[in-house]
């Protein structure tokens, strides 16, 4: 069976065709600067609905990161390394991080996105160890 394979919707929907191209986009306020993740339909800094969508350069830093054993759904190959990802530019992203070993994936690791199809049209931003 394969993995579920994400819908976007009106919010998500730049950040999917952006990821399709191979560039990672974060929600980002005018307003407050704020950089955050998941989209939602208000800034939760300060609620303003202008925002919208700023490049990011897809580097940063594991925050915290877990093993995962148990597949969440089918379709998903364990174990596999489940972290938040600190990005230098602004905002914290929940990726999977591929770096061999789910063992080797450890907090303060610096990484950067790398994109994986799923389908022709959905590609899934991952993460992996920066060299």
């Amino acid at each position: 069976m394969s993995r579920p394979v994400p819908v976007p919707t009106e919010l998500s929907r730049p950040f999917w065709e952006a990821a399709r191209r191979g560039e990672l986009v974060v929600p980002q306020c005018p307003s407050c600067g704020l950089r955050f993740f998941v989209p939602e339909p208000a800034c939760p800094g300060c609620m303003t609905r202008d925002w919208g969508y700023a490049p990011s350069a897809g580097r940063g830093s594991v925050y915290s990161v877990t093993v995962v054993h148990r597949a969440p759904g089918p379709g998903f190959e364990t174990p596999f390394a489940l972290a938040v990802i600190d990005l230098d530019d602004g905002g914290t992203l929940l990726s999977h991080v591929d770096a061999g070993d789910p063992d080797n994936v450890v907090i303060g690791m610096r990484v950067r996105v790398d994109f994986r199809a799923l389908t022709d049209e959905i590609a899934l931003p991952y993460f992996v160890p920066e060299r």
